[in-house]
């Protein structure tokens, strides 16, 4: 048995990356699973690889700064698999650092739409259908940029980061009452595609791994084993949480 068997989930950024291997490892465990994304060849190539080893997955076109396509993804789980139990809000970007005084208002935008709109839409579409279930788990990736080390940050990755750390305790207080849990995890910088585009020059990132005690990148397997835990009913009594995975970094 899955530790998942029985469960529908939603992913938003599963088109690669972190978002990918959810998808994998989710349909691994027992879940159908529902993941979207705006890189469409990559997704679709996922979904055929959860096929062709047994999984049950549908790709759909995410981004997740529109409410359409929210609405269609959420749809596409309900009406696919019956129902609704799992929200992944896995999407995210990072820009390049820069003081706030040279960061452009485009620039701020789009972080705050990605980062921050994308989890208030995902939550707002996908609690109708968690309610009408019987109740859910939505998990929101944040990142230690919103969480502590704050000086060393780009500012408007931490503001959009640390707004989504405040938005997860008010969706777990608020619909605790429809058995809707809502926790946040919190990584430190990861083995990704994301962060090698974001810090390409090598000395930029051994400069960041400077701040982290483990001295290394943390596993995509590290992050997920977390994901997994709030998905499942291991954690049915843990809502308004925090899991910070992050080699250390906010001991500093």
């Amino acid at each position: 048995m899955g530790r998942l068997d029985g469960k529908v989930a939603l992913i938003s950024g599963g088109g690669r990356g972190q978002g990918a291997a959810e998808a994998r490892k989710f349909t691994a465990e027992g879940a159908k699973v529902v993941f979207g994304d705006i890189r469409d060849d990559e997704g679709r190539a996922v979904e055929a690889e959860i096929r062709a080893a047994g999984g049950e997955a549908r790709y759909v076109h995410l981004d997740v700064t529109q409410e359409a396509d929210w609405q269609s993804a959420v749809a596409e789980a309900v009406n696919r698999y019956g129902e609704l139990h799992i929200l992944v809000n896995n999407a995210g970007i990072v820009i390049p650092r820069a003081a706030i005084e040279d960061r452009t208002v485009e620039e701020w935008d789009l972080v705050q739409a990605v980062n921050l709109k994308g989890v208030f839409l995902g939550t707002k579409h996908s609690i109708p259908a968690m309610r009408a279930a019987g109740g859910g788990s939505i998990i929101n990736i944040s990142s230690v940029a919103g969480y502590g080390q704050s000086t060393t940050q780009e500012p408007a990755y931490a503001a959009s980061k640390g707004a989504v750390r405040i938005f997860s305790k008010v969706t777990a207080t608020q619909h605790a009452k429809d058995k809707i849990r809502c926790n946040t995890i919190f990584p430190g910088p990861v083995d990704t595609e994301m962060i090698h585009a974001a810090m390409s020059d090598p000395k930029v990132l051994a400069e960041r791994l400077s701040r982290v005690p483990l001295g290394r990148l943390g596993r995509i397997e590290e992050i997920i084993a977390a994901v997994m835990f709030l998905a499942s009913d291991d954690s049915a009594y843990m809502t308004g949480g925090e899991m910070v995975i992050d080699g250390g970094a906010t001991s500093m």
